[in-house]
């Protein structure tokens, strides 16, 4: 259980590691860091006095259990404080870290990455080898409706990308 808890702990901060190695770091970064630090003293320190504890073999396990228990209900506040400042934080760090992402390029990168050659033989092989080949009436029908939903947004789709291309429509005129 100890051991169990305090690889929790360190996987909990692990993500945030990262994040902190950098040299400049924003006052949410280093709040966090603050109260990771505190955070990991309180938990070593529960974990040395829990290991006394279950090395006690003049105690029963029964008694061992319920004095970690006990233990643990001590340093529980620790876990909810740390918890409450990883959250209050953690919004901030993201967002930093989220600012220097452009969305766009990479939306436009991935789409520049389909093949639409294998993607056509893909849906080939699985109207080949799906439903569609089992010619239940009701299958095909809702299969044909969910086509022409998809058919219907990949042309709503090509429609918008070459009105954004053309520009503005010129307004009409009166003669």
């Amino acid at each position: 259980m100890i051991k169990a808890l305090s690889l929790a702990a360190a996987l909990a901060l692990l993500p945030l590691s990262a994040a902190m190695a950098q040299d400049e770091r924003s006052p949410s970064e280093a709040a966090l860091e603050a109260a990771a630090k505190t955070f990991e003293a309180r938990m070593e320190a529960f974990g040395e006095r829990a290991e006394a504890i279950a090395g006690d073999q003049s105690l029963s396990e029964e008694v061992r259990d319920s004095r970690i228990a006990a233990l643990w209900t001590e340093y529980q506040p620790d876990v909810a404080a740390f918890t409450a400042t990883a959250a209050r934080h953690a919004g901030a760090i993201a967002a930093e870290a989220l600012a220097d992402i452009d969305v766009d390029a990479l939306v436009a990168d991935a789409l520049d990455q389909v093949d639409l050659n294998q993607v056509m033989a893909m849906a080939g092989g699985v109207a080949r080898n799906g439903a569609w080949a089992s010619g239940d009436p009701e299958q095909m029908t809702t299969y044909g409706l969910m086509a022409d939903y998809v058919l219907g947004q990949a042309l709503d789709a090509v429609d918008e990308a070459t009105a954004d291309e053309a520009g503005p429509a010129e307004p009409a005129t009166a003669d």
